[in-house]
């Protein structure tokens, strides 16, 4: 019985700080920011073309180890483009520049959140195979 007690005496205590930290009613909202708002109304962008990758000059596909990946990172803005192309995992210079050409590329049909499109980021691992 003791240890109930307890129990209620220690997490009521931890309530205090979160009513003191909340808004009241009569509060005005914050400013908008720039985010969207996060709902079940989300649709991800979908990917319209597929990727293809060849051996760059000077290279044969064999000079890589098979099912090598590299990570990269973008944005899919409104119209479905991908863009601020980032490599976040590389292999070489030579075949990162062919993988940021390849997804330069690629088009999106745009997410959407409420039937407004919307820009979102993407990470993609390209899985370059012989």
């Amino acid at each position: 019985m003791r240890h109930i007690i307890a129990t209620s005496v220690v997490l009521s205590s931890l309530l205090l700080p979160a009513a003191a930290f909340a808004t009241k009613p009569n509060d005005e909202p914050a400013a908008s920011t720039a985010m969207p708002r996060v709902s079940t109304g989300v649709i991800g962008p979908f990917l319209v073309n597929s990727l293809t990758l060849t051996a760059p000059d000077g290279y044969a596909a064999s000079s890589i180890p098979a099912d090598t990946r590299v990570g990269v990172s973008f944005v899919v803005d409104e119209k479905g483009v991908p863009e601020n192309i980032q490599i976040t995992k590389s292999i070489n210079p030579t075949w990162d520049s062919q993988v940021v050409d390849a997804v330069s590329k690629l088009h999106y049909r745009p997410a959407r959140i409420d039937d407004q499109k919307i820009p979102v980021d993407v990470n993609m691992t390209v899985v370059i195979t012989q």
